[in-house]
């Protein structure tokens, strides 16, 4: 397993960037981000993983959220929280991403689902928060892409503020002291960890 130090960002120098490779289903982070199905009733890869390793109480919570707030489904680039289960992490964040084969080639629905992650980890009151390659294989996006976006992403996500009203699968406007103090990048193949070290500039 390939690791880095934690890096403070240089848009935010209170936010480190982390990039290393392993399983996201083992990070210590407060939340992972799952790259989930509109559905939110698992499937394969990262989506799969999670649910395997987390048990019956994330599929459990998941099957509430769409028999409650999400009855059509999660729409692609937002994201929604469970509970983490079995899992290290306390919560999981699902979140939609666009899939290129299906048409949907839109920079900003991916960066909004690295952004709507932040924002309901930020009003879960986490302080670490690790993510996938959203969208890239079998969504068909080029890892090189989904890495400058992501990244870019996460960079410009304090800064930027917030309008609208929240909707269930997304966070109370974001402040000062918000909390999150570390994004990490944890990525499975040595492809995806160098597309992703050299869009955070290592």
């Amino acid at each position: 397993m390939s690791t880095s130090s934690p890096r403070k960002d240089p848009a935010d120098p209170r936010l480190r960037i982390t990039v290393r490779r392993g399983d996201i289903t083992v990070q210590d982070t407060d939340a992972i981000v799952n790259a989930a199905n509109s559905a939110l009733a698992g499937g394969g890869g990262v989506d799969g993983a999670i649910h395997a390793a987390a048990g019956p109480e994330l599929s459990a919570a998941c099957r509430e959220l769409r028999r409650t707030v999400l009855p059509r489904g999660l729409p692609v680039g937002q994201a929604v929280a469970t509970t983490g289960g079995r899992l290290p992490a306390r919560w999981v964040i699902h979140t939609v991403g666009p899939n290129r084969h299906a048409g949907q080639t839109d920079p900003a629905l991916l960066a909004s689902c690295f952004t709507s992650s932040l924002d309901v980890a930020a009003e879960l009151g986490a302080h670490s928060v690790a993510f996938p390659a959203v969208s890239a294989g079998i969504f068909g996006w080029d890892v090189e892409e989904v890495a400058r976006i992501a990244v870019d992403a996460v960079r410009g996500w304090r800064a930027a503020p917030q309008t609208g009203e929240a909707t269930p699968a997304q966070a109370t406007p974001r402040q000062d002291d918000v909390g999150i103090a570390e994004v990490r990048f944890v990525l499975f193949g040595a492809a995806e960890e160098s597309a992703f070290r050299r869009a955070a500039g290592e």
